[in-house]
């Protein structure tokens, strides 16, 4: 069973299109003797001569341009099968919800490496409280959302890891007295509610010393000695640094899930989403 070369084939057709073997073998990236000898191959194997030679130029012979039609057809036919078969880039808007912390700690290296991946995909971001981002007058306004959910909590969302939520504070600024200062986001931040919860089962005395709802602020006022804070451990700052105290309670678990809700770009949800769970898992 003889076989024709497509390779051979696209070269045959270049050489005819471009008008000689140089400008073939520059658009194929090919020297003119690696052109010349698939020419030669293609000839001995079909036992025809495919060009004639006119001064310097290189013109199809009669059996040169009959083979020049088919040629054509097979190339069209195999490009066509890799064009269905190929993915489409991916391209369009995405509109994130994510919480502040998430935000400043996982997003920037994470969205770097899924925008240099997928360059015509552009992402609207949105950061927030998770209570926030899921209210159900906010929530349509997304496509992927990140939150934090209670491990008692029912949820929609693929609970992507199980996270201890961490006392975090500045290793230059020690707890000292008898009261613990803390550095918390407003009413209705997970962490906070977490964290006041626990402090009232215990005897000893705390303070709210500073309020921000921004993880920068927060950062800012714990590095100046304001107090400490609580986060998932996956969320710690690299500035930061995870306290253990004899006065600070356990603060349990969280559950970081996605919820996938884009309907119109599904393929570019599902691919952002397994970027946040594959980060998330190996931090």
């Amino acid at each position: 069973m003889k076989q024709l070369s497509l390779d051979n084939l696209r070269t045959f057709v270049s050489v005819i299109e471009l008008g000689g073997y140089a400008k073939a073998g520059d658009f194929l990236g090919r020297s003119q003797p690696a052109i010349s000898l698939q020419i030669k191959k293609l000839e001995s194997q079909l036992d025809r001569k495919l060009f004639i030679k006119l001064g310097q130029r290189h013109v199809p012979s009669a059996d040169g341009n009959w083979l020049y039609a088919k040629a054509k057809e097979l190339l069209e036919l195999n490009d066509s099968i890799f064009r269905s078969l190929t993915p489409a880039p991916l391209s369009g808007r995405l509109r994130l919800g994510i919480p502040n912390e998430f935000a400043t700690t996982l997003l920037p290296g994470l969205i770097g490496e899924f925008s240099k991946r997928y360059p015509d995909v552009s992402l609207e971001v949105t950061s927030s409280l998770s209570r926030d981002l899921l209210h159900p007058s906010q929530r349509d306004h997304f496509d992927l959302i990140l939150a934090l959910v209670n491990p008692d909590e029912d949820t929609e969302g693929e609970v992507v890891l199980e996270d201890d939520v961490v006392w975090v504070g500045d290793s230059a600024h020690p707890l000292v007295g008898s009261t613990i200062p803390l550095v918390l986001a407003p009413d209705g931040c997970m962490y906070r509610s977490r964290v006041i919860e626990q402090l009232k089962q215990q005897t000893f005395a705390w303070k709210i010393t500073y309020t921000n709802a921004d993880l920068g602020g927060i950062t800012a006022a714990i590095q100046q000695g304001l107090g400490v804070t609580a986060l998932a451990k996956s969320s710690l700052p690299a500035n930061l640094t995870l306290l253990k105290h004899p006065h600070l309670p356990k603060l349990g678990k969280v559950n970081i899930c996605l919820f996938n809700q884009d309907t119109q770009h599904p393929v570019i949800s599902k691919t952002l989403a397994e970027f946040f769970t594959t980060r998330l898992k190996n931090n």
